[in-house]
């Protein structure tokens, strides 16, 4: 009897060790797929450390704007944020960018709380404050992304100091125009920057692979003919060289934001790899079966007058790999399915719009009377009234410098894909300079014509004629009788 029972206790060891030990257990060595078992109990993201042959993720995560208008930029991030903490990534290998003067707004209706989805739980709990308010800079961003500490300027100075086995994942969101990604700080972030940034990156071997998700309008166009295919890293972006991009859940739409929010809640790219993100089992979805369900759902399902097109650059065969090489494994969605689609259209509003409609919302809601009413009426007057002055400040150069015929066509020219957007990067930025100095700031409005900076600079117009066109049509000057202008000072809307 007592040699039965004995039998018996170790037959039921056995099965024990059987069922549980894959679940407490690696279960694999590195020398192995299948070598003895590993006597030492991880978690299941070290786990996948050793399946995927080891290393460490990394993350970057990029809001570019400031103000409540911007909520969506912010809420994106910090939604980022939660999903790469749920698949494991540790606060010490993800740095967060983001101004931070949204949670606390005096605007918003549930202080210290920022949501992503009308139905959707705070996102904003636990969000490392790495690089907030005026550090949110494109110098402070290239500086992370090339681990270089030194050259970091206030922050916390965490940085990316990964190595040759790790693997990076970028995603930033904001406002963007042709060549240039937005900051709350100038200047913007410009292709050939970010772009050189990469190479760098690359050539000091400190990654294995890198992945960026950019959102943010014109997108396509900071890596169209500027991005190299050996550098192994990946790209996407919320739309192609030429379109805006969307936001999304905002006051009026369905779905709608819960009714005491009056700004947008996402945006539509961002929000579609998310909640993407989230309704799959990273293991088993593949980051090309992500990128086929975003670009579907960013175009609004192929209705392109209310969405956009996804692009991507780079390296491509690393779309045959698993999500959660990237973004980490939670295993709460163990059982979900690898791929699926949500086939519902979603409300949108033009990212350059978005500001407007929360002024307008903000002005709805204020009692009749309220000198606040009157204020927040002014506000959007100017803002109008710039974008006025910027539209009619870019016809009159088109035509001092290209003639009246050809000067609209010559400043919207888009160059043949697989052409950058400018050959020569430094007149683009001096242009930009140029022309804020003679007609106000650009304004995140104003970006869309980075486009016509680059054809004037493609053209190999002179400074001299330059100069004179943007003080013609900015400083009052009546050239031919064509147009004075409304605004003769500009704004700083």
């Amino acid at each position: 009897m007592a040699a039965h029972s004995s039998a018996l206790s170790a037959t039921l060891l056995v099965v024990l060790l059987v069922v549980l030990l894959p679940f407490e257990v690696t279960g694999r060595r590195k020398t192995g797929r299948f070598g003895s078992w590993d006597p030492i109990i991880r978690s299941p993201v070290e786990e996948i450390e050793e399946e995927d042959g080891g290393g460490t993720r990394w993350a970057v995560l990029v809001a570019g704007s400031n103000g409540y208008g911007n909520y969506r930029h912010q809420a994106d991030v910090c939604h980022a944020y939660q999903i790469l903490k749920k698949g494991g990534l540790k606060d010490e290998n993800i740095v967060v960018f983001m101004y931070d003067d949204i949670a606390n707004s005096e605007l918003n209706p549930r202080p210290g709380v920022i949501i992503n989805s009308p139905k959707g739980d705070d996102v904003y709990d636990g969000v490392p404050k790495d690089y907030t308010g005026e550090h949110v800079t494109a110098a402070n961003l290239q500086a992370v992304l090339l681990g270089d500490k030194n050259a970091v300027n206030g922050g916390s100075g965490k940085v990316i100091n990964s190595k040759a086995n790790d693997r990076i994942f970028l995603y930033y969101s904001d406002h963007g125009g042709p060549g240039v990604l937005g900051m709350p700080n100038m200047p913007y972030l410009y292709a050939n920057d970010l772009i050189e940034v990469l190479k760098k990156k690359h050539s000091s071997g400190t990654y294995k692979e890198m992945v960026l998700y950019i959102e943010a309008c014109e997108s396509g166009s900071v890596f169209e003919g500027l991005m190299p295919e050996d550098l192994n890293v990946y790209v996407t972006t919320a739309s192609n060289a030429e379109e805006s991009s969307w936001g999304t859940y905002c006051p009026g739409m369905d779905p709608a934001p819960p009714s005491e929010y009056i700004t947008c809640l996402g945006d539509l790219y961002s929000v579609a790899w998310m909640e993407d993100s989230e309704s799959h089992n990273l293991k088993r979805e593949t980051i090309k079966q992500q990128y086929e369900n975003v670009r579907l759902r960013t175009s609004n399902y192929d209705t392109y007058n209310s969405g956009s097109h996804v692009m991507e650059y780079g390296n491509k065969s690393i779309k045959a790999e698993e999500l959660y090489m990237y973004q980490g494994f939670d295993p709460a969605t163990e059982n979900l399915p690898p791929n699926s689609n949500d086939l519902s259209n979603m409300g949108v509003v033009n990212q350059r719009d978005a500001e407007l409609l929360f002024l307008w919302h903000k002005y709805k809601r204020m009692e009749d009377g309220s000198e606040n009413k009157g204020e927040v009426l002014k506000q959007i007057s100017d803002i109008v009234m710039h974008r006025t002055h910027l539209d009619r400040s870019m016809e009159m150069i088109g035509m001092f410098l290209f003639g009246m015929d050809k000067g609209s066509s010559a400043l919207q020219k888009v160059r043949e894909p697989g052409l950058p957007l400018v050959d020569d990067w430094d007149c683009l930025k001096a242009m930009v300079r140029l022309f804020e100095g003679h007609c106000g700031s650009l304004t995140q409005y104003g970006m869309k014509y980075m486009r016509s900076f680059a054809n004037i600079c493609n053209a190999k117009v002179s400074q001299a004629a330059v100069e004179e066109a943007f003080q013609a049509a900015c400083n009052g000057h009546d050239v031919n009788g064509l147009w004075s202008p409304l605004n003769q000072g500009g704004f700083s809307a």
